[in-house]
């Protein structure tokens, strides 16, 4: 059994003062830096998402005449139009400045193609393209995931039900997660979703003495 931390979109942006900031979003940093540690005293790898869009991504309620905040459709897709957040190169689209990067093995990018939204470290949410996240934790025999970060209800919630798809093992760190929570009741729901389709739901005590 190998097992890799997998970081979800621990951005400026989706920080308190952020574009799309996460009420208490910034609380889960130390908790992904105790994360971190205790996967490195187990030799376990740790990789990161990050949410890096175009200028020009549709996504974005002002380049698709929309309200943010409301639901409308992107390529044939329910598509919740969002503030620009996470532009490619901006601050916001940096790593929180106190998350532990230098003991982050890889980083994978999302969102890049502005026709279609990516909440998922897998795949855009057509599941029409991938990243190289599956690839690259399959060439490294890593079976196990634990997953936490931003947001709970979109992309840590997108993600972890991909990684059970494509058979990984996944446990959540569920103190390590914040949502947007559009509805008051979403980030519970996501959670409750994750482990009907086989997740397993940890608190960070559980996961470092693992």
């Amino acid at each position: 059994m190998k097992t890799a931390l997998l970081l979800i979109d621990l951005q400026n942006d989706f920080c308190p003062g952020g574009a799309l900031g996460v009420a208490e979003g910034d609380a889960t940093i130390a908790v992904a830096n105790q994360a971190i540690a205790a996967s490195l005293a187990r030799n376990e790898t740790v990789v990161a998402s990050q949410d890096w869009h175009p200028m020009d991504h549709r996504s974005f309620a002002i380049n698709s005449n929309a309200q943010i905040g409301t639901l409308g459709e992107l390529e044939g897709l329910p598509q919740i139009w969002w503030p620009v957040h996470c532009v490619q190169g901006s601050p916001g689209a940096e790593l929180h400045p106190q998350l532990d990067k230098q003991h982050i093995a890889a980083i994978f990018r999302k969102g890049e193609n502005p026709d279609i939204d990516s909440y998922s470290a897998f795949f855009d949410n057509g599941l029409r393209a991938q990243t190289a996240l599956d690839g690259w934790l399959k060439e490294r025999g890593i079976t196990h995931l634990a997953v936490m970060g931003l947001a709970t209800d979109y992309c840590v919630k997108f993600s972890v039900l991909d990684a059970l798809r494509l058979g990984y093992q996944t446990q959540v760190i569920t103190d390590g997660c914040r949502g947007v929570n559009l509805r008051p009741d979403d980030s519970e729901q996501a959670l409750a979703e994750m482990q009907s389709a086989g997740a397993q739901l940890v608190t960070l005590s559980q996961f470092t003495q693992r």
